[in-house]
């Protein structure tokens, strides 16, 4: 069985957005989605105080294409655009 680092990038509405909250929020739905495995996230800065929020998890490589869960996460209230910007096969 063979597993993928996939990272996707949540960009807020607005900088007001309470990226904490959302954090908790994708990362339930995340948790949905790939199972309960390892997951790290991070906030980084934009421009003009608007920040996105990256969330690198792995999941198992036979689910397909993460492209789906993007597509849910997207449509969450506060959140402009979901988007996967990572995939890379876990060695080991």
């Amino acid at each position: 069985m063979a597993f993928v680092i996939v990272t996707l990038k949540v960009m807020p509405t607005s900088p007001e957005i309470d990226l904490d909250a959302m954090e908790v929020k994708v990362k339930e739905e995340i948790k949905s989605f790939a199972g309960d495995r390892k997951m790290e996230s991070k906030i980084e800065p934009v421009a003009f105080g608007l920040n996105s929020l990256n969330v690198t998890f792995l999941m198992d490589e036979s689910q397909g294409s993460p492209d789906p869960l993007a597509e849910k996460v997207g449509k969450f209230e506060g959140v402009n655009s979901a988007e996967i910007t990572d995939v890379s096969r876990a060695l080991g």
